[in-house]
C-alpha cells in the first residue's frame, strides 16, 4: 500500500482536527523511509548510497550521510518506544556502525580528520547513541565501542567553522565524555562562548557573524543547545545555561509558529531547503524540553502540518525515497555540498518520535496555527522581517529588510535564498535560470547600460515597527552595485564576491497589511539608471496570484515568465514595473504589491507628500508612513 493511502486510513480528526495526523502517522512515515532506504545499503550496512548524481564531496561522503541521517530516524523511532524494536532497526544499524568505524573494512567511513563533512555526520551518530544508549551502545561489543570512540575522537581539538557546526563538536565531545572517551573542556568552553555570540534579539540566533537567518535557527541553533544540556545534565555549566536557552527558545517559538502556512508549508527561504520537514524539529524540541508557553497541541499541529505538506506533494516519492528537491525532485534547490544522502536530514523532523505515546504533545488536541486564527502582522527585528499572515488564503509573507547572509557594506551578488525583498509559504524565489543571478522577483534594482540589474547585498537595515493601526513598517537602503562574480567559488547558497562597480543609493520603505505591501522607492546619487521593481514570483496556475500596481513615474510594466525556475512549478509568473527612462534622483516612487488569493482586495492608495506618504487600505485604515530616513542616504 502506498504511503498516502496508508496515512489516510489512520486519520483522526477528533484528536487532530487540522491535519488528521497522530503519532501513528509519524511512525508510518519513519518506517516507510527506513525500510525503503535499506535497499540502497552496502552489504554491511555502513553506507547508504541513494540514486542520483554524486554530491560535491563524492560518493563516500554521500554514503556516510545516508547512514548517519537515516540512523537519526531509527534512533528516534526506538527511543520513543523505550527500546521496543520489532523491525530490528538497532541491530541493522549496529552492523553498519561496526563496519563503518573499522579502519580495515572496505565500507569504512570517511574520518573526521579526512573530510569536514564527516564532522557533521558524526554529530548525528553521537546523538542517536545518546538517545538509545541502554538498547544499543550498552550492547555493542567492546571492540566496536572502541572503534566508535576512535572514529569520533578527532572532534577533540578539531577545527570547526564558526557557525552552527560548533554544536556538532560539542555534541560529539559530550557523548565521548559520557562513555569515558577523550574530551577537552577547553573545546566546550570555547565553543559555548562562541555560540553565545550568535544570539540576537527576541530569542533568535544568526548562523555566525553574518546576517544568516534561516531554518538553521530552529533545526540547529536552538535544537542543539537543549540537546547538549540534556546530555551534560549535572554539569554546572550545562545546568546553569539551560534556563537561558529555554527562555530564548520560548521567545523564538512565538515567531516560529507564525511562519508556518495553513497548508503546512514552511517559509521557502534560506539554504538547505532540501531537508524539507526537518523544519518540524524545532517544535518537537520545544515539546521535549518542556517549553512552558508552547501549547502541546499547537506544537504538534505545526510539526504535523509540515510533514503532511511534503507527504502530499511527493516527498517521499513513490519509491519511498527522498530526493534533492522540495516537493518532488528538483536538483537546482540544492547547494554544491548536497548529495543524494543529504535530504535525509529531514529525519530531524521525526524527533517527536523520541517522545513516548503518552507525552502531552501526542495526546493533546491540535490547536490552530496563528494564520488559522486570523490575520496578523508582526515585526521580527533580528532578521528584519515584516510578517503578514492572512486567514482567507492561509499564506504567510515576509518582507525582508534585514537578511542577506552578509554584513553591511559587503558588496556581493544577491543570493536568491537570502537577499530578496520578500519570501512566503506560497511562493519561491527564482533559483534557476537567468533571473536567479540577475534579480527580478522581489527586487528594487537599477539597470546599467547593458540592462544588467544591480544587487542589494550589504544593505543597511533601518528602524521597523508596527503603527498604532497594526500595519507593519520597515525599511532598508543600500549602494546599488554590479558584480562580476567568481564562478569557481563553491555554492553554499550565499552571495558571491567579485569585481564590483558601485552605483547610486536606493532606499526602500515597506508598509505591510494583509496581502498587500505599499512600497516606496527612492534613488539618491549620481548616474542615469532606470529603476525596476519586481513582485512576487508565483507558480503559473496556482491558487495564489501576484500583482504589481505601479504609481506615477513607473510607466513600464509587464509580466515575465520563467521556465523551470523554482521547485513549485514548471512555469513561474513574475510581474514587474519600471521607469521609462532614468530614475529621477530624490523622487519617491510608489507602488503596491500583492500576493494572495484571487480576487484580491483593492490595492492601497498611496499619496506621497513631503516627508511622508499617506496610505489608505481597502479596509478603510489610513496610515502615515514617514520617509525622512532617506535624507542620510542622499547625503552619502
Amino acid at each position: 500500500m502506498r504511503l498516502l493511502a496508508s496515512l489516510a486510513e489512520l486519520e483522526d480528526r477528533r484528536l487532530s482536527p487540522y491535519t488528521g495526523w497522530t503519532r501513528e502517522h509519524w511512525v508510518a512515515l519513519a518506517d516507510h523511509l527506513l525500510l525503503s532506504a535499506r535497499g540502497h545499503a552496502s552489504p554491511e550496512h555502513a553506507l547508504l548510497s541513494f540514486p542520483g548524481e554524486p554530491g560535491g564531496y563524492g560518493p563516500r561522503v554521500d554514503g556516510l550521510e545516508g547512514f548517519a541521517r537515516t540512523f537519526l530516524a531509527a534512533g528516534f523511532r526506538v527511543a520513543g518506544e523505550h527500546g521496543r524494536d520489532p523491525r530490528g532497526y538497532l541491530e541493522w544499524y549496529a552492523r553498519g556502525l561496526a563496519a563503518g568505524t573499522d579502519p580495515a573494512s572496505p565500507e569504512r567511513w570517511v574520518r573526521l580528520d579526512e573530510h569536514d563533512q564527516a564532522k557533521v555526520e558524526a554529530a548525528s551518530i553521537a546523538l542517536v547513541l545518546h538517545l538509545t544508549r541502554p538498547w544499543l551502545w550498552d550492547h555493542l561489543d567492546e571492540r566496536v565501542r572502541e572503534q566508535v570512540v576512535a572514529y569520533l575522537a578527532p572532534a577533540v581539538g578539531g577545527k570547526y567553522p564558526p557557525i552552527n557546526w560548533i554544536w556538532f563538536q560539542l555534541v560529539v565531545e559530550q557523548f565521548l565524555a559520557s562513555v569515558g572517551g577523550p574530551y577537552a573542556r577547553e573545546d566546550v568552553e570555547t565553543g559555548l562562548a562562541l555560540t553565545d555570540g550568535f544570539a540576537r534579539a527576541e530569542g533568535w540566533y544568526a548562523d555566525g557573524e553574518r546576517r544568516g537567518y534561516d531554518h538553521y535557527a530552529g533545526w540547529a541553533l536552538h535544537f542543539y543547545p537543549l540537546l547538549w544540556t540534556e546530555m551534560a545534565a549535572g554539569d554546572p555549566a550545562a545546568d546553569a545555561r539551560r534556563p537561558g536557552y529555554l527562555a530564548r527558545f520560548e521567545r523564538y517559538l512565538d515567531d516560529a509558529v507564525h511562519l508556518v502556512g495553513a497548508d503546512g508549508s514552511p517559509l521557502v527561504q534560506g539554504r538547505s531547503l532540501t531537508y524539507r520537514f526537518a523544519a518540524a524539529a524545532q517544535f518537537w524540541a520545544a515539546a521535549r524540553a518542556g517549553v512552558a508557553t508552547a501549547a502541546p497541541g499547537l506544537l504538534r499541529r505545526a510539526a504535523s502540518g509540515i510533514a503532511r505538506h511534503f507527504a502530499e506533494h511527493g516527498a517521499p516519492g513513490d519509491d519511498g525515497l527522498l530526493t534533492l528537491g522540495w516537493h518532488g525532485p528538483w536538483r537546482a534547490i540544492a547547494q554544491s555540498y548536497s548529495g543524494p544522502g543529504s535530504p535525509y536530514w529531514a529525519a530531524k523532523g521525526l524527533y517527536g518520535l523520541a517522545l513516548p505515546a503518552g507525552h502531552p504533545v501526542w495526546t493533546a488536541t491540535e490547536e490552530p496555527l496563528p494564520v488559522e486564527r486570523g490575520d496578523f502582522r508582526r515585526v521580527i527585528h533580528a532578521p528584519g522581517w515584516l510578517v503578514s499572515g492572512t486567514r482567507a488564503d492561509g499564506v504567510v509573507r515576509v518582507v525582508n529588510h534585514g537578511t542577506d547572509h552578509a554584513t553591511p557594506g559587503d558588496h556581493r551578488t544577491d543570493s536568491p535564498l537570502y537577499a530578496r525583498l520578500g519570501y512566503s509559504t506560497a511562493s519561491s524565489p527564482v533559483l534557476a535560470g537567468p533571473y536567479a543571478g540577475e534579480p527580478l522577483d522581489q527586487s528594487a534594482v537599477l539597470l546599467d547600460a547593458g540592462g544588467r540589474p544591480s544587487h542589494r547585498t550589504g544593505f543597511e537595515t533601518l528602524p521597523a515597527g508596527c503603527l498604532p493601526t497594526g500595519t507593519a513598517v520597515g525599511a532598508s537602503r543600500w549602494r546599488a552595485h554590479w558584480v562580476e562574480p567568481d564562478q569557481d567559488a563553491a555554492d553554499h547558497g550565499y552571495g558571491r564576491a567579485g569585481e564590483v562597480v558601485l552605483g547610486p543609493w536606493i532606499t526602500v520603505v515597506s508598509a505591510v497589511r494583509g496581502p498587500w505591501e505599499a512600497r516606496l522607492v527612492q534613488v539618491a546619487g549620481e548616474g542615469a539608471f532606470p529603476l525596476r521593481v519586481g513582485g512576487w514570483a508565483v507558480p503559473e496556475g496556482a491558487a495564489v496570484t501576484s500583482s504589481v500596481v505601479p504609481g506615477p513615474g513607473l510607466d513600464r510594466s509587464d509580466v515575465a515568465i520563467a521556465e523551470d525556475a523554482t521547485p513549485l512549478a514548471g512555469r513561474t509568473v513574475i510581474p514587474w514595473c519600471a521607469t521609462a527612462g532614468p530614475a529621477r534622483p530624490g523622487r519617491w516612487y510608489a507602488l503596491a504589491l500583492h500576493l494572495g488569493a484571487s480576487p484580491a482586495p483593492p490595492p492601497p492608495v498611496i499619496v506621497h507628500d513631503g516627508d511622508a506618504a499617506r496610505v489608505t487600505w481597502a479596509d478603510g485604515v489610513e496610515d502615515v508612513v514617514t520617509t525622512t530616513i532617506a535624507r542620510s542616504a542622499g547625503a552619502r
